[in-house]
């Protein structure tokens, strides 16, 4: 986000003076076709090695990506470099991965899936804003940055280093204080994560460190005062909400009744079964219509008005003429909007007609708003600013729901957590994929439309896409399964109802009635397989 408001400038500063904006959509594009690229990859990677480590490699490579790019001097070196940073950094699937092994119960599952938007969203706000005011610094700050030092030299640097600053602090935080939630590399030892809490201690006392295990801060400080080889103390790991209830092994209900060469053995089929096909698919007719809105809109609010007489229904140009300043403000006030809607109004909607409800009313209503858009120009003059503000919040009202309702449906369709990274790599590239062409070809359409004197061709398709996205909706199914809460006291064996399971051998399988769970969270979640 914060390379789109100098992009068009830094063209312009290598020497390009021909087709500005399809070069500057080139650094764009760069790095979503190379995100598409390895998005699974890196799902794979997290299944095998754990969550922690690709999430930490994912800041590292952006850092590196954002270094290269502000001492580009070329076009095809900032495009490698932002390729670059596509590469190294899977972090948008394993992040999904990691919120839906932590999250216990469903019922938590809106406002867990609100939080990491609602920071995209702040994100989104704050680096472009930084990034207008720190490039060229030379040119805006000439007292604090005289002519001929580095930053004249490299005047789309500074931005980036600040960038790297802010991911250095992400980085250390990942690796003192994130713990692991892979179901079986949640288990090692985490050196990082000792020191962190080591750290925290020394710093403000036991206040801040972790009080309901008080002997890790102890074997923390011993372990690094000394080592006792010959009898070495348990080291620090990722534990679940609520300890094993019994020593003897029991057979497990969820995913855990597999080993983990079985599940490396894994088939396609199995992993992809047809409601996450379904819900991947969904995933990137979602991008796809709603990325193009986002291109599409700023075009509209900058084109000039028609002086052409309409001949509705269909036939009519012009914009609105806007500023770029005008139009920045009309973004930051969405952005503000969507961090209200993303942590209020979404876990409120989600409560009251259910994940599926949510996502599938949305892509039913969504169409409607696509269809209209491009006929606010007709509007009087001093009702079009009203009707502008009203399309963007009605748009990312669908937003919030759509997407993180999106996410909820694949999380709780995965047959097994142990997969979760890989499904999750899987769709963050095809929404990489969609997100790469949805503003070429929408922006394409609209040119040609415009040649012909509509203004509205590339809205409409775009409103045809989503409404076949809603037909897919409801093709998809809300997968659920047996869930029990469990008190704080508990006892020392649980007893679940019988349920109707899929396998790939043996479809609709009985758990009996008398299973013993030997390892609870919160609650027991079994989710059923539709095959």
């Amino acid at each position: 986000m914060s390379v789109f408001p100098y992009s068009y400038k830094m063209i312009e500063w290598f020497g390009i003076t021909q087709n500005v904006s399809t070069y500057a959509g080139m650094l764009i594009t760069a790095f979503a076709f190379a995100e598409f690229s390895t998005g699974m990859l890196w799902g794979r990677v997290s299944d095998r090695f754990g969550r922690k480590p690709v999430l930490i490699m994912g800041l590292v490579g952006t850092a590196l990506s954002m270094i290269c790019f502000g001492f580009s001097k070329n076009l095809w070196s900032a495009i490698v470099a932002r390729a670059l940073g596509g590469l190294l950094n899977g972090n948008v699937g394993v992040l999904q991965t990691t919120v839906a092994e932590l999250v216990k119960k469903k019922e938590h599952q809106p406002r867990a899936y609100s939080i990491m938007p609602f920071v995209w969203c702040l994100g989104s706000i704050i680096g472009p804003a930084m990034a207008g005011a720190l490039a060229m610094p030379c040119q805006s700050y000439p007292t604090l940055f005289p002519p001929g030092g580095l930053f004249e030299e490299y005047p789309f640097l500074l931005p980036n280093l600040v960038c790297v600053v802010v991911l250095v602090f992400g980085i250390l935080n990942g690796i003192l204080f994130i713990e692991e939630t892979h179901p079986e590399r949640k288990h090692e030892r985490d050196r990082g994560r000792e020191i962190g809490e080591f750290l925290l201690t020394k710093l403000c006392g036991e206040a801040c460190g972790t009080s309901d295990h008080p002997e890790k801060v102890q074997h923390v400080s011993g372990s690094i005062n000394k080592l006792d080889h010959r009898d070495p103390p348990p080291g620090y790991r990722s534990t679940e909400s609520s300890p094993l209830l019994c020593s003897s092994p029991a057979p497990q209900l969820v995913e855990d009744t597999e080993s983990g060469q079985s599940r490396e053995n894994r088939s396609f089929d199995v992993t992809f079964s047809r409601q996450v096909i379904l819900v991947i698919l969904g995933y990137g007719i979602l991008a796809f219509h709603s990325v193009s809105f986002d291109s599409l809109m700023p075009v509209m609010l900058s084109e000039p008005s028609s002086s052409q007489r309409p001949i509705l229904p269909f036939k009519f140009t012009g914009g609105f003429g806007m500023t770029p300043k005008t139009i920045g403000f009309m973004m930051a006030f969405q952005g503000v909007y969507s961090m209200i809607a993303q942590l209020w109004f979404f876990p409120a909607i989600v409560k009251k007609v259910g994940t599926l409800g949510a996502f599938r009313s949305v892509m039913i209503i969504w169409p409607v708003l696509y269809f209209l858009v491009p006929y606010l120009v007709l509007l009087p003059t001093n009702l079009q600013t009203i009707g502008i503000y009203a399309a963007l919040l009605t748009k990312i009202t669908f937003h919030v729901i759509a997407f993180p309702s999106n996410a909820i449906l694949l999380a709780n369709a995965a047959p097994s957590k142990s997969v979760l990274g890989t499904i999750n790599g899987a769709a963050a590239s095809t929404a990489c994929l969609c997100r790469a062409f949805g503003p070429t070809i929408s922006g394409s359409i609209h040119s040609a439309g415009l040649h012909a004197g509509y203004n509205g061709f590339a809205w409409w398709l775009g409103g045809i896409i989503c409404a076949i996205g809603a037909v897919e909706a409801y093709c998809i199914q809300d997968t659920d399964g047996c869930k029990e809460n469990i008190n704080d006291k508990v006892e020392d064996q649980t007893v679940c109802e019988p349920l109707m399971v899929s396998s790939v051998d043996e479809p609709n399988t009985k758990i009996p009635s008398n299973t013993i769970i030997d390892d609870l969270d919160l609650n027991v979640d079994v989710k059923l397989e539709q095959h």
